[in-house]
C-alpha cells in the first residue's frame, strides 16, 4: 500500500525499508535504546511496517503490531530530524490508521512519553493512571457502541462504559 503527498511516499513495502537508519535511529531513542538490532529486526518481521521516503531516501517510519480485526499497537513512530514541522509525523499517523488493513481494528494502543498531543489530535486518549500510555477505539467498535446504545442494549452499554471508564479524556 502505498501513500503520496508532494514528493513524500508512504508504503508498505519491507524491501524499501532502510534498516540501518530504522536501527541507527532506534538505538537512540528513549523507547528502544539498548536493544539488539536481532530483536529489532525480529519486531519489524512480524509487524506491518510503514515507511516514508523522500525519493529515494528513508525520513520516517512506523510500525504496528496487530492482528488486524481487534488490537494494533502502534510503535517506533519517527520522522528524522530534519524532515520535523512540515506536518510529516501528523500524515504518517493519519496513513497507518487509515490503511485499509488497519481501519477496522477495535482497539489500538501506543507509548510515547513526549508526543501526546499529537495522538491526541487522531482521537488517541490517555489511559487514567499512566503518564506513558494512550488507547484508541476503532471506529467499528465505537459504530457498535453507539447502535448498541440506541437499540438500549444493557451488555453493550456496559462494555462501553467499561472502555471509557479505563480512558480519561
Amino acid at each position: 500500500m502505498r501513500f503520496d503527498r508532494d514528493d513524500v511516499q508512504i508504503d508498505t513495502d519491507r524491501e524499501r525499508l532502510d534498516l540501518d537508519l530504522i536501527c541507527d535511529f532506534l538505538a537512540t531513542s528513549y523507547w528502544a535504546e539498548g536493544v539488539p538490532r536481532e530483536n529489532l529486526e525480529r519486531a519489524f518481521a512480524h509487524s506491518l511496517c510503514f515507511g516514508m521516503y523522500r525519493g529515494e531516501a528513508q525520513i520516517g517510519f512506523a510500525r504496528v503490531v496487530t492482528d488486524t480485526a481487534r488490537f494494533a499497537w502502534l510503535a517506533d513512530v519517527f520522522v528524522l530530524d530534519s524532515e520535523r514541522g512540515r506536518g510529516l509525523g501528523k500524515w504518517l499517523i493519519e496513513c497507518v490508521t487509515r490503511h485499509p488493513e488497519l481501519a477496522r481494528v477495535d482497539s489500538w494502543l501506543l507509548g510515547t512519553r513526549d508526543a501526546h498531543g499529537l495522538y491526541e489530535q487522531y482521537g488517541w486518549m490517555r489511559i487514567e493512571g499512566s503518564e506513558r500510555f494512550m488507547g484508541r477505539p476503532g471506529a467499528d467498535a465505537i459504530l457498535r457502541a453507539r447502535a448498541a446504545a440506541q437499540a438500549g442494549s444493557e451488555g453493550a452499554s456496559s462494555a462501553a462504559a467499561v472502555t471509557q471508564s479505563s480512558v480519561k479524556r
